[in-house]
């Protein structure tokens, strides 16, 4: 890992809501609203965006949890403002506090722990599950 990542350090990424977001289970709408699946997905990629210009060559992140309260419904069409701040750099371990923001209120919170490891142990890793 390069140096430079220092506690603190935020990212932010933006959004709005769309269909594709709603709270959906085997394509069944349960309500019009962006989902808890959505909003982790948009946690992890404002927690990567701390990582990514810190990456050696040979090395990648990899998701080591995901911490998530789903505080309010945000309506199709809302722009969501999701920033991670770096907590703690612990060895391998990258952990940011994460906050979804939908215009009106706190939509979530929580928290994404990333490894930063080199490509080839991921790969080795993934080999070693295969069936």
């Amino acid at each position: 890992m390069k140096s430079g990542m220092k506690v603190g350090h935020s990212a932010t990424i933006k959004a709005t809501v769309t269909p594709d977001m709603f709270a959906q289970f085997e394509g069944k709408l349960v309500h019009p609203a962006y989902s808890t699946v959505s909003m982790v997905y948009h946690m992890e990629w404002a927690a990567r965006q701390i990582i990514l210009p810190y990456l050696e060559e040979h090395e990648e992140g990899i998701g080591g949890g995901v911490a998530a309260k789903h505080m309010a419904p945000t309506p199709e069409g809302a722009e969501l403002t999701v920033t991670a701040t770096l907590r703690e750099v612990k060895g391998k371990a990258v952990i940011c506090d994460v906050t979804v923001y939908n215009g009106k209120a706190i939509a979530g919170e929580g928290e994404v722990t990333q490894y930063i490891l080199p490509r080839e142990a991921i790969s080795q890793k993934i080999k070693e599950m295969k069936i």
